[in-house]
């Protein structure tokens, strides 16, 4: 065996003693994990609109580890049930006008979000100032920037998106609560705080913006036995349904006049942040003379998986989310302008 000279085994030492160790990457905000909406919207476009929601994690390695579940007019997902219907105290099996709570119907939610997120890729990411920077190992060149913005109490951290190279919304917020810890649907519906929702959509070809719009979750009831799930009949919403041949009377019928939105929220999995908001207006069960189709629709709703944004110390502040509703018939004589996609937030912080 040769044998290494002490001098040069000395110097081997003294060297590995002192070569400085590789500095940790500067966290965005100083925190570990965030949840993610992002949208593409294109106007004039049907197929090649789609949106993500999922979770980013940073290492103080500087990776950053993505999983998220897409969504994509190419392979649009049929509805699916949670599983759930809202007990008696928080919902009615009746149809008539003028009710005050939803009505008794199984949940629905968009394709694929009961299961494991779809995707997960890696990527590095840099931190200059208030700016994030992240690529991504991918097939196609895809790249983002982020502007950072701390709550003043430095427990929660918002991204706001300035650049994407494929999606044209963003939302994002981040803290060092577990992504594996959700809050209950009654410790939602009593936030004491103001939440607002601000969204970018894609429907019918166009694209739309909504911002500063109340959300009031005060106003949802909560389920007693179904403690998982919150209803809202929305009786005079800003959001009209009155254009619905059904909801004015048309074809000889009496106007019924009834512009109310049956929603629902619903916890998925308690080891996780996941939700979903199902809405669609009542008038869409009736035929235009007023007299009912169905008791719950079973057509074009809107199914909206939802991630909670939660504080340092597990405390509520909303959501980030997306709107999947694909027109039930997938077929070539129904263009994919009858789809609707968003990527939007509902919080406090903003």
């Amino acid at each position: 065996m040769r044998k290494v000279p002490f001098v040069l085994l000395v110097l081997s030492l003294f060297a590995l003693l002192t070569t400085p160790a590789t500095a940790a990457a500067t966290l965005p905000g100083g925190k570990t994990n965030f949840v993610v909406a992002l949208g593409s919207f294109k106007a004039g476009t049907e197929r090649d609109n789609w949106v993500r929601l999922g979770d980013y994690t940073f290492s103080t390695t500087g990776t950053v580890t993505a999983r998220t579940y897409l969504w994509w007019q190419r392979h649009p997902a049929a509805r699916q049930s949670t599983g759930t219907t809202p007990n008696g105290d928080c919902s009615t099996n009746a149809q008539a006008v003028g009710q005050t709570v939803v009505r008794a119907c199984p949940v629905q939610t968009a394709g694929g979000f009961l299961r494991a997120p779809d995707e997960t890729k890696t990527g590095t990411f840099s931190v200059s100032g208030t700016k994030l920077h992240i690529t991504w190992r991918t097939d196609q060149t895809w790249s983002e920037q982020w502007a950072i913005t701390a709550r003043a109490d430095n427990k929660l951290v918002r991204l706001d998106q300035t650049f994407n190279s494929l999606a044209t919304a963003g939302y994002a917020y981040g803290s060092n609560a577990s992504l594996n810890t959700g809050r209950s649907m009654q410790t939602v519906r009593d936030y004491p705080g103001t939440l607002m929702l601000d969204k970018e959509e894609w429907a019918h070809d166009k694209t739309g913006h909504l911002e500063n719009h109340p959300f009031e979750i005060g106003k949802y009831r909560t389920c007693t036995t179904t403690t998982w799930c919150l209803t809202y009949l929305l009786t005079n919403p800003k959001e009209a349904c009155a254009e619905k041949p059904s909801c004015i009377g048309t074809g000889g019928g009496s106007a019924i006049n009834d512009r109310s939105i049956q929603n629902y929220i619903q916890r998925i999995a308690s080891g996780d942040r996941r939700d979903t908001w199902w809405s669609w207006c009542t008038c869409l069960t009736r035929n235009p003379d007023g007299t009912d189709k169905e008791k719950c629709y079973t057509g074009n709703s809107h199914v909206k998986p939802m991630l909670q944004i939660l504080d340092d110390d597990g405390e509520f502040h909303g959501w980030v989310g997306v709107e999947a509703s694909f027109y039930p018939r997938n077929d070539s004589a129904v263009p994919r302008s009858h789809d609707m996609l968003a990527a939007f937030r509902i919080s406090d912080f903003r």
